[in-house]
């Protein structure tokens, strides 16, 4: 069973930067395909940055390419969000969520909410202008 806990959330004012941290327990990190997912109020639950086993790819939404940096950390077993030149768009509660399964990703995949089997909390965060 794994368990993803966030953290890091808060609020900031916009063009500055936070840190997000998903601790993973269960399973070693580098073993998961994981992702960051982030819902905005009245707004679905969206595809931000995703990384894969071994922390090989990274994949972006547009909305956040050049802003957002995913990585992960076998040591803490943690993976992160870096975000940073961060506006009042970027505010929602932030998930962390995994693919435990070995079932081979197709091209566009890591957007796909359902594929994803643990979820954490989320974490706020809230942009001020």
């Amino acid at each position: 069973q794994v368990q993803l806990v966030e953290s890091g959330g808060g609020l900031v004012q916009a063009g500055g930067s936070l840190r997000l941290s998903c601790a993973v327990t269960g399973r070693t990190v580098s073993s998961l395909r994981m992702g960051w997912f982030r819902q905005g109020p009245g707004l679905e639950r969206a595809f931000v940055a995703a990384i894969t086993w071994n922390f090989r790819n990274t994949y972006y939404a547009d909305s956040v390419k050049g802003r957002f940096t995913i990585s992960g950390d076998n040591a803490e077993n943690t993976v992160y969000l870096q975000m940073n030149n961060l506006n009042p768009e970027d505010t929602a509660v932030y998930y962390c969520a995994s693919d435990a399964s070995n079932a081979a990703w197709l091209p566009g995949h890591y957007r796909i909410k359902s594929l994803y089997d643990y979820w954490g909390q989320g974490t706020q965060v809230t942009v001020s202008l």
